[in-house]
């Protein structure tokens, strides 16, 4: 029989949140054991008798605990993650509790008009197309692939090919003209829609991962292929921004010589696209409302709850053919707020744009803002303590993104040597942060994406890392 009482693992589960989140101060950073440990600890074969359900909980939290990264701590710089907003981890709890499936807006209104609202807000905040669709996927790396999806519809229609019923058989050559240092969720995204690497042409960037516009010129005006353009609000590594109005202007113009539209813009924003909202680095995007197509996660500097990205398309047609699911046993909205299952390619979908709508509420735009400022100020922070401690270099550093050097203090093998500190401070828990490779160098990364993270966090991180460089 099962156990139906929901109070008693509720009041479990709200125990054991409170106290991770109660602990996120003071609790080591990095995971303190390996996926193969916890998995020795919990393999074994299927139960044959049910178990009380908050037997289960304690069981699950004890089991992991060890092999957990405090994600939402003011000290995990780890690739570009950010934070929990206290109404984002509300609103979560409830979406989980309403357990709504959104594809459709008929059986679903309430989630469906939510996603209306939020996506129409997101919309507004980073002074997108009033026309743009708006489509809540898992993260960045399906939010790019809608768009490049909806991408390929309109530059092979405008060649009267329809992709969406004949495929690529046929289809004349799509060529994909992306920046050197793009990332990698974008080749994934183009092996996805069937544009593999052979369909990818190289666009040089500059010392510091910027696309060169001039680049991108000339390799427009030697071609007339159907052609899709992939920028970039945010490297990964470095924090740098593309050249966005000189891209689009170079786009517009490639366009007014060509008989047909067939050159489509589209910008990765998976984190970089916020500093739209920020008066004081919005400048870094300025033209991006000229491309056709944007992705963004609402993960990383929206501070939601993994999992919530959002695909933008300026031209709702080109999104809905690629995406459009019908059947028979489908329902069909034609309403103003229209079918989620329009703007996104998954039919299983939970009501994350409930998460979003609660994060926006709460901040506001002065607060989304705030946000943003705060952590390129404590990014600024660390650039400028981490210069200060002898044999550390700050490679690049631009708003919220920083790559650091180690000098071996030996003189002998640098690259070995920022190894060495990376580990340890993975080991020391303090703080967490991933390596890179920056023009050739061992180097580590620090995000600072957390609304949490505070000037005693940065304090506290730097004095770990010069520690792990001194030793």
């Amino acid at each position: 029989m099962i156990d139906g009482d929901y109070d008693a693992a509720l009041d479990t589960a709200d125990r054991l949140a409170r106290a991770w989140l109660g602990g996120l101060a003071e609790r080591r950073v990095g995971p303190a054991t390996s996926a193969d440990e916890i998995h020795e600890l919990i393999d074994g074969p299927v139960p044959d008798d049910p178990t009380d359900p908050s037997a289960v909980l304690e069981e699950l939290a004890g089991a992991i605990d060890a092999g957990l990264a405090a994600t939402g701590s003011g000290r995990y710089y780890g690739f570009v993650n950010g934070g929990t907003l206290p109404a984002a981890l509300g609103a979560d709890w409830l979406v989980s509790t309403w357990d709504q499936n959104t594809p459709f807006a008929g059986p679903y209104p309430g989630a469906a008009a939510f996603e209306e609202v939020a996506g129409r807000w997101v919309r507004e905040l980073l002074e997108l197309p009033d026309r743009a669709a708006v489509g809540f996927t898992t993260g960045a790396q399906m939010a790019n692939t809608t768009c490049l999806a909806a991408a390929r519809h309109r530059v092979l229609a405008a060649h009267d090919h329809d992709v969406e019923h004949l495929g690529l058989a046929g289809a004349p050559a799509v060529q994909v003209m992306v920046g050197t240092e793009r990332h990698s969720t974008i080749d994934r995204s183009l092996r996805l829609i069937g544009l593999g690497r052979a369909a990818t042409r190289l666009v040089p960037a500059d010392g510091e991962g910027r696309m060169i516009a001039g680049a991108l010129e000339e390799a427009l005006a030697g071609s007339d292929q159907p052609t899709i353009v992939c920028a970039q609000a945010g490297n990964v590594n470095g924090g740098a921004f593309d050249p966005l109005a000189e891209i689009v202007a170079v786009v517009e113009a490639r366009r007014a010589e060509r008989p047909v539209n067939d050159i489509w813009v589209h910008v990765d924003g998976a984190f970089g696209i916020w500093v739209r909202v920020s008066p004081s680095h919005r400048d870094l995007v300025r033209g991006v409302e000229g491309a056709d197509s944007w992705a963004t996660d609402a993960h990383k500097w929206l501070n939601t709850p993994y999992d919530c990205g959002l695909a933008i398309v300026a031209d709702p047609a080109s999104l809905r053919r690629s995406m459009a699911l019908r059947a028979d046993y489908l329902p069909s909205e034609e309403a103003v707020v229209g079918d989620p299952s329009d703007r996104s390619p998954e039919s299983s979908r939970r009501a994350r744009a409930l998460v979003v709508w609660a994060a926006l509420r709460s901040l506001g735009r002065t607060g989304l803002a705030d946000v943003v400022d705060r952590c390129c100020d404590r990014a600024a922070e660390f650039a400028d303590q981490l210069a200060a401690v002898e044999g550390v270099e700050v490679l690049h550093h631009e708003i919220n993104q920083l790559v650091v050097g180690f000098a071996d203090p030996d003189g002998l093998d640098d690259d070995g040597h920022t190894d060495r500190v990376l580990q340890h401070i993975q080991r020391d828990g303090t703080c967490f942060m991933t390596g890179t490779r920056w023009h050739e160098q061992a180097a580590v990364r620090i995000s600072v994406s957390n609304w949490r993270t505070d000037p005693a966090d940065v304090q506290r991180s730097v004095a770990a890392i010069a520690a792990a460089h001194g030793r």
